[in-house]
């Protein structure tokens, strides 16, 4: 006789039925409600302490998900409470995971014994490497080279110090070893100006300018000889070699001269602006008053090898075509030839000496703009309006602070009693027209910024 099941303990009496039926088609109750709240709080606190517990920390699993005031599993529910009877004890929390102890931290451990103990590697340090041969190229001259670069090494009482202490700087702020006065050298500029085409352009039309006229004077020649009597220097071009370069000088000293020097002068720190490399010069670094003196000693070189060209290739073709004869001035006078060839050498040298204004403003409007012909073209209009005004004779001594007033006082030197004071007044106001642009061009120069 089979014993009847308690439909208490028994899932599938026909109370429990009727109990798992009422359940699915009956609400929820506000207490199941509340139970399925705990179990997402305790889902999303993952074991933190949550401050609906009463204080209580740990894994929120089985009866910890309970709020506060829900029953202890396996009480009594309370009158009127509504609570179905516990099914069960609620399960164990999980055991907190214990990491494992290390080999080395157990009593009994012991380290490998001699032969199993490894030796540590030495990784070998890469040996400096030699000083290889480097060839650069200068893309103004297309001149090319080849320069090898090596690093010093530190000295054994250095080598553990940081890279500031092993190269100290200099009392003046600059890094250890570096010279003002070794960059940029004359001679590394002056080879550049030479490398560059407006440079030979301008030497070669120099060059050329006395072959120029020495056949306009053969074609043109009408079979008349020249007199003492001949009232002009290009009538007594022709009598001979002096006479010649003395024409030459004349007909070129009042523009194509003063173009020259301008060029050279004008052209120098504006040409750099304009490629945008006077920054990288600047940078080298290159000190700017040094930059401008190197600079201006290199152009000065070139104008003064221009000034002495054209007379010196003059002269040597018209010794060779019309001979050494005599220096005839215009005035009837007659210099001997030594005397005649000293005068012009002096000539030559003022005419250097009364262009210095020009070159010192050429420099200053140089350093003034970022555009070569800006600074060249500027230098030849002051010539040329300061020429046109010393024409004008209403001036009267006011014409005497022009500075090309004292442009033609070489033509002094003619003369068989030479007067100097023309050439003094002129070289003297020439000189301090240039020191005065000097002087605004160093100024100006220290103060600009190179945007270029």
């Amino acid at each position: 006789m089979s014993e009847r099941s308690d439909p208490s303990t028994d899932p599938w009496s026909a109370d429990a039925s009727a109990d798992r039926a009422g359940r699915d088609t009956e609400p929820l109750s506000t207490e199941s409600e509340r139970h399925r709240a705990a179990i997402a709080r305790a889902l999303e606190s993952g074991g933190v302490l949550d401050p609906d517990l009463g204080g209580r920390s740990g894994p929120l699993w089985g009866s910890d998900a309970l709020l506060p005031d829900d029953p202890e599993p396996g009480a009594e529910p309370g009158p009127g409470s509504g609570a179905a009877p516990a099914r069960g004890p609620a399960p164990a929390a999980p055991e907190p995971l214990v990491e494992p102890e290390p080999a080395w931290a157990s009593p009994t451990w012991e380290p490998p014994s001699g032969d199993e103990v490894r030796e540590p590697v030495e990784v070998p340090v890469p040996a400096a490497r030699e000083p290889r041969p480097a060839r650069f190229t200068d893309t103004a001259s297309g001149r090319s080279g080849v320069v090898e670069t090596a690093v010093a090494e530190p000295s054994p009482e250095t080598a553990a110090l940081p890279v500031s202490a092993q190269d100290p700087t200099q009392p003046d702020g600059s890094v250890q070893g570096y010279l003002a006065q070794r960059t940029l050298p004359v001679r590394v500029e002056l080879a550049r100006q030479i490398g560059r085409k407006r440079t030979r352009l301008a030497l070669a039309f120099l060059l050329l300018l006395p072959l120029l006229l020495l056949a306009a004077f053969e074609i043109g020649d009408d079979g008349s000889q020249p007199t003492r009597q001949t009232a002009d220097l290009a009538g007594l071009a022709t009598s001979g070699g002096l006479n010649f370069a003395v024409f030459a000088i004349n007909s070129s000293a009042g523009f194509l001269l003063v173009v020259v020097v301008a060029l050279f002068f004008g052209d120098t720190v504006a040409s750099e602006a304009s490629w945008s490399s006077l920054r990288y010069l600047l940078a080298a670094p290159v000190p700017r008053g040094r930059l401008l003196r190197q600079k201006a000693v290199v152009a000065a070189l070139l104008s003064l090898s221009g000034v002495v060209l054209l007379p010196a290739v003059a002269l040597a073709a018209g010794l060779f075509w019309y001979g050494s004869g005599d220096l005839v001035t215009p005035s009837g006078s007659v210099l001997g030839f030594p005397l005649g060839l000293l005068n012009l050498a002096l000539a030559v040298a003022y005419i250097a000496v009364q262009l210095s204004w020009l070159a010192g403003l050429s420099l200053w409007l140089s350093v003034s703009t970022d555009t070569p012909l800006g600074a060249v073209g500027g230098a030849v209009l002051v010539s040329i309006v300061s020429q046109i005004l010393d024409q004008i004779s209403a001036l009267g001594g006011l014409r005497s602070f022009l500075p090309t007033h004292y442009a033609y006082a070489w033509s002094d030197l003619l003369a068989e009693e030479v007067d100097w004071t023309g050439m003094a007044h002129g070289a003297c106001s020439a000189l301090v027209y240039a020191a005065i642009f000097v002087l605004l061009a160093h100024w100006s120069f220290q103060r600009k910024d190179i945007t270029s």
